[in-house]
């Protein structure tokens, strides 16, 4: 069994489906080593495991809408895609969704997933209650009343338990404008990065990190904010006049309606529409995040890296995301610029060039993405969060036999 790039493949001796919350919580008790198995979007080991997988497809059950508190109660295997279209239906929203709405409610809030805005944190900040079973097997229920053991848990790696279902804040349902503009000058961004980036609800800019240009602008507001006719130009970037895909060259039929024209939020805030596979073929992800106010510096560092990473880069996808209070989310505490990268499927050599990446920009304070490759361990990860070490023995209380650790983990947490 391989993950959705296609890069790794799992070590489980066994794929297990509950058929409740009950049976789920004896297969953990009982299990030795254990995983959730979502929608394997994640490109490194985070969620491999050498004991048994346990797949919660049969926990799911409609989403559970309080009308009164605004919220849903989602089973934490539930794509983003399918929470969006139960919630439009009613007429309910999310505040902002990743690039891609096929990936699970409980592996997005887990790695601190995002999608993009300067006022917009990353999906986990709309998390109100999470439960999970421990690896006694007990099911608990965590909120904001519960202070560290909630903010611990929200962006929690998969090493404090196995998500059943998460309550998530909603809002009335609303339009986005999706427009793309071209060839914004590169002096406009290093100049004035938070100008740019704040110039609409979410702003994303694709770029190879050569030439004068940032080749393409995916510029989102809402309806309510947005002028009926076409803006003439962006920061010096010119509308496109046709549907485009991130990637030059490549058809638009996957990506979510452009051209401003407004339509429902789960219909534009992805780049590419649920019933379309996303990827042309096998990729590979890489992505780190950093202070907003850095962002200027962090991305003449990869400028001036354009020759070594060019040739295996398919694009690279720049965003930001709001500050937030989790303790292991790349944004904690940081409104931050994520610098995104997708490459071609040449994993050695991807593997090579991002221990030069992050030497450049650790004097940025840049935490990589928990779900896409990079290389740092615990002792390089330690100094990034104030409350790595709070995390770690949190971890090791719940789960004193480390029955969800693995390679992965004990890399990038419990090495010391």
């Amino acid at each position: 069994m391989k993950n959705w790039a296609g890069n790794l493949e799992y070590r489980s001796t066994s794929v297990q489906i509950p058929r409740s919350t009950e049976e789920l919580q004896e297969m953990v008790s009982s299990a030795t080593a254990v995983k959730a198995l979502g929608s394997r979007h994640c490109f490194n080991t985070i969620a491999d495991t050498d004991g048994i997988h346990v797949a919660l497809e049969n926990l799911g059950g409609a989403p559970e809408i309080d009308t009164d508190r605004r919220t849903v109660r989602v089973a934490g295997s539930l794509s983003y895609g399918a929470l969006g279209a139960h919630l439009e239906k009613h007429g309910f929203a999310l505040p902002n969704l990743a690039s891609l709405p096929h990936i699970s409610v409980a592996g997005a809030i887990q790695t601190g997933t995002h999608g993009s805005g300067v006022s917009n944190g990353s999906l986990a900040t709309a998390v109100t209650a999470i439960e999970l079973v421990r690896a006694s097997g007990t099911l608990v229920r965590l909120t904001a009343d519960d202070g560290d053991d909630f903010r611990a848990a929200v962006v929690g790696l998969g090493a404090l338990g196995i998500i059943t279902h998460v309550e998530l804040a909603i809002e009335p349902s609303f339009k986005i404008r999706q427009q793309v503009f071209l060839e914004l000058p590169w002096s406009r961004v290093l100049d004035d990065f938070d100008a740019v980036a704040a110039d609409g609800y979410s702003v994303s800019l694709f770029t190879g990190y050569s030439g004068p240009a940032i080749a393409q602008v995916w510029r989102k507001v809402r309806d309510e904010q947005s002028p009926l006719e076409t803006p003439e130009e962006f920061h010096g970037a010119h509308p496109a006049t046709v549907l485009l895909h991130p990637l030059p060259g490549m058809s638009a039929e996957n990506c979510t309606p452009q051209l401003n024209i407004a339509g429902a939020w789960l219909d534009r805030l992805p780049h590419f529409q649920l019933q379309f596979t996303p990827s042309n073929g096998e990729e590979l992800q890489s992505e780190y995040l950093l202070p907003r106010e850095h962002a200027g510096a962090a991305l003449a560092e990869l400028r001036d890296l354009s020759a070594l990473i060019g040739p295996l880069l398919f694009i690279s996808e720049i965003r930001t995301v709001a500050a937030d209070d989790f303790w292991l989310s790349p944004s904690y505490h940081q409104d931050s610029v994520a610098l995104h990268l997708t490459w071609k499927p040449l994993q050695e050599q991807v593997e090579s060039v991002l221990p030069v990446i992050e030497t450049r920009l650790s004097a940025y304070g840049a935490r990589p993405h928990w779900g896409k490759l990079f290389a740092a361990n615990a002792a390089d990860l330690a100094g990034l969060y104030p409350r790595f070490s709070d995390f770690r023995a949190m971890a090791e209380h719940h789960d004193p036999a480390g029955k969800f650790r693995n390679d992965y983990l004990n890399k990038v947490l419990f090495s010391r």
